[in-house]
């Protein structure tokens, strides 16, 4: 029935920093970038290995709640190499990242920073 993620969604409020960190520091693909005169909004479509982002550019969208975690979607994930060797370079990107840890669960290396719209993005091992 199913047999993998087709794309995942995400909303941004600022096109420029939203493009800027999706594209110029995490390295994502552009594939289609469009704007949507009906919405008055921006769809960019990002390849991410096989799978695709679709980022919306939104203003006016309200905010996310994180703290307390509403129900929804937490978190986005990405599977990296190394943990440590990705937040040296995240750092070099002016990106902060909380100290890296060990999954209780899986055991391997893993840690949080955030985009520019607050949305916590997961890498790990």
């Amino acid at each position: 029935m199913f047999n993998k993620i087709h794309h995942i969604a995400i909303i941004g409020s600022d096109y420029n920093k939203s493009k800027e960190f999706y594209v110029k520091k995490l390295g994502f693909e552009i594939v289609r970038e469009n704007y949507r005169s009906a919405k008055q909004d921006y769809k960019i479509d990002l390849k991410c290995g096989d799978s695709e982002i679709e980022l919306f550019i939104v203003k006016n969208a309200p905010k996310r709640v994180s703290n307390p975690e509403a129900l929804g979607l937490r978190h986005l994930a990405f599977k990296v190499e190394s943990v440590n060797d990705t937040v040296e370079e995240l750092n070099k990107l002016g990106i902060e990242c909380e100290p890296v840890r060990m999954d209780d669960y899986t055991h391997k290396a893993m840690t949080f920073f955030r985009d520019p719209d607050n949305l916590p993005i997961e890498i790990h091992e």
